[in-house]
């Protein structure tokens, strides 16, 4: 099985959207302390399951990017667009209600959005 790399545009768009993903997972998931302090998280002292978490959602980002870049069907990309569609509305959710950092959150909001619409679109047909 040799790694396919996408020739059209619209697939090559929805490709890099899962490498991204696939990327964010590995950093999530072999530094987890790097991540909270960028994303101005804290964990409890004495208190370490949150890197437990924090891992755990890292392996499933990197597996789903993982498996969407092996793959290459354009319904993985649409399973991949549809999640991080509902973690973007999870973010408008957190932004009106959660007294968080405005712009820390406006930039991931924009970062998952976009991750959401370009395998999306690919999935749709749409480029």
């Amino acid at each position: 099985m040799e790694l396919y790399f996408p020739t059209e545009f619209g697939e090559r768009l929805a490709y890099c959207s899962a490498a991204v993903s696939a990327l964010i997972g590995l950093f999530l998931m072999f530094a987890p302390g790097y991540t909270y302090r960028i994303l101005k998280l804290q964990v409890r002292e004495g208190q370490t399951e949150a890197y437990g978490e924090a891992r755990s959602a890292g392996g499933f980002m990197l597996g789903f990017g993982l498996m969407a870049i092996l793959l290459a069907q354009p319904m993985i990309y649409l399973a991949l667009g549809a999640s991080f569609g509902v973690a973007a509305f999870g973010r408008i959710l957190s932004l009106m209600s959660d007294r968080g950092s405005i712009f820390l959150s406006l930039l991931l909001l924009v970062v998952q959005a976009v991750l959401a619409a370009l395998p999306f679109l690919y999935g749709l047909g749409y480029i």
